[in-house]
Formats: C-alpha cells, sequence, structure tokens
C-alpha cells in the first residue's frame, strides 16, 4: 500500500498518515527528540511500514528557526531514504480551506449572499510578533474545485497592531474594487494571546487560536490535498524554511588594533 506521511513543526509538532488520525505535540521543549519515534508510530498506526512511504509532505513555515529546521530535515531525509516524493507547504494558506470548513461544520457560514469570508491566517513568531497572511476565499465556496486561496496580504511578519492597520486598509481597498459586504476570521496558533489588539479589525469575525492541524485526521487531509494541489501548480518549488526573519547571527567586527599593531582580520 502507498501512503502519504505529513510532517509539521512550525508550532510543536504534528506527524501523521493521511486518513489516519495524528500525533500532536504541543510542548516545544520535547517535540523535536520524540520527532523520529512520533513517525514510527504514525506509520505503524496506519498498518504500514517505512517502505509504504511514498509522499512526504511537510510544513515550511513561517515559523521560529529551530523547530521548523528538524522538521524540514527529518522529511527531507526520510523522502531519501524511502524514494518517497517530496512536497513542500507553507502553513498559513492552507487555514483558508480549514476556516470555511470550520464555519460550515459550525453552522456558521451562512450570513448574506454577497458576504465574502477573508482569513487572516497567522502563527506564533514569538518576540511579540505574528506570522501572517490575508486572503480571499478560493474560487468556489469550499476550494473544492483545486483553486487556491488568494491573497490579499502577502505572507510577513509584524507586530499585532501594525498588523490590524494594515489588514484595514487592505480590507477597505479590496471592498472598494469588489464590493459586499465582508467578515475578516483570524485563524492560526497566537490569535488568543493577541486578541485584545487583532479585536481591533474592522469586520472582525471569529478569532480562533487553532490551525489547520488540530483538527484531526481532516485537517490533515485538508493540509494534504492543498500541498498536492499547490505542487501541482508550482512543480518544482525548493522545500526550503519559510523563516520571514532576519538571522541573529551576526558577521563579528575586526579585532582591534593591540599596541599599533594591526590586528588579525576576523572573516566571516
Amino acid at each position: 500500500m502507498g501512503c502519504t506521511l505529513v510532517i509539521d513543526t512550525s508550532y510543536g509538532s504534528t506527524v501523521g498518515v493521511v486518513g489516519h488520525e495524528p500525533i500532536v505535540e504541543t510542548d516545544s521543549r520535547t517535540h523535536v527528540e520524540r520527532l523520529r519515534n512520533n513517525i514510527a508510530l504514525a506509520v505503524e498506526r496506519a498498518g504500514g511500514t517505512p517502505r509504504d512511504i511514498d509522499t512526504v509532505i511537510v510544513g515550511t513555515g513561517p515559523a521560529p528557526f529551530t523547530g521548523l529546521r528538524a522538521g524540514i530535515v527529518t522529511a527531507k531525509a526520510l523522502a531519501f531514504a524511502t524514494g518517497a516524493n517530496l512536497i513542500g507547504r507553507n502553513v498559513l494558506e492552507p487555514q483558508v480551506r480549514w476556516n470555511l470548513i470550520r464555519r460550515g461544520n459550525d453552522g456558521t457560514s451562512g450570513g448574506p449572499a454577497a458576504r465574502r469570508t477573508l482569513t487572516l491566517a497567522v502563527n506564533d513568531a514569538r518576540r511579540k510578533q505574528l506570522y501572517f497572511e490575508l486572503c480571499d476565499e478560493p474560487s468556489t465556496g469550499d476550494g473544492g474545485d483545486g483553486s487556491s486561496a488568494h491573497p490579499i496580504i502577502a505572507m510577513d511578519i509584524d507586530y499585532p497592531d501594525s498588523i490590524v492597520e494594515r489588514v484595514n486598509e487592505a480590507v477597505r481597498t479590496w471592498r472598494e474594487r469588489v464590493g459586499g459586504d465582508v467578515v475578516v476570521d483570524v485563524i492560526g496558533h497566537g490569535a488568543a494571546r493577541y486578541s485584545e489588539a487583532l479585536s481591533a479589525i474592522e469586520h472582525v469575525g471569529d478569532i480562533v487560536d487553532e490551525s489547520v492541524f488540530d483538527g484531526g485526521a481532516q485537517g490533515l487531509s485538508v493540509f494534504a490535498r492543498d500541498a498536492r494541489l499547490a505542487a501541482e501548480r508550482n512543480p518544482g518549488t525548493p522545500v526550503e524554511p519559510l523563516y520571514l526573519r532576519r538571522p541573529d547571527a551576526q558577521i563579528p567586527a575586526p579585532l582591534k588594533h593591540v599596541l599599533n599593531h594591526a590586528g588579525a582580520e576576523r572573516t566571516a
């Protein structure tokens, strides 16, 4: 049997085989150490072996450096060892599909026919910042035709108050062009932490601190399907981490001169 393995370490870690419940670790202090064992356990629970993995889909962030790197390196090594196809996908745009499914499940997808649901997908960037992307709905209500979310504000990192200002300006411009009523849902980890600031978004709807990976087997399937569609649209996209933040490491300054002697020059 062939199976699709999903690995994401953009917030804690999620490991699972599509069609089965994933294993989720929320403790950021231990999720990297448990990653290998969780992969083996997820494949075993799905009734397979490593030889059965024909596709590995990995979340590429945006997320902080250390955890994200561990997940991507593990996915690349596993794909190389098994010969599986490797696909990378950012973790923000699939939130749009998940948000529309969530609204349908909650019975909150109704409203004026002309009303559009915009999704402000976020992920906690720490240091009082959020990774974010503002997207329109796919071309159809459930995204079932394979269409993708349409970014209104491209993926970025910023402080919550600044995000609110940028979103409000973008939505005003979008409404002038598109017209109709709109609701802006904020979905993703970090939403609750900054809910007071984010509630200042005009036309704000739900503020939900969960991601597509909190949706169990269904959420895993939504992410995997979105990743496959994105790979079909843009084949050959490199699987590289999205950090969006400048690295903390800096090139050191030259050594000071001592007693009129030219000091050794450091090189990067």
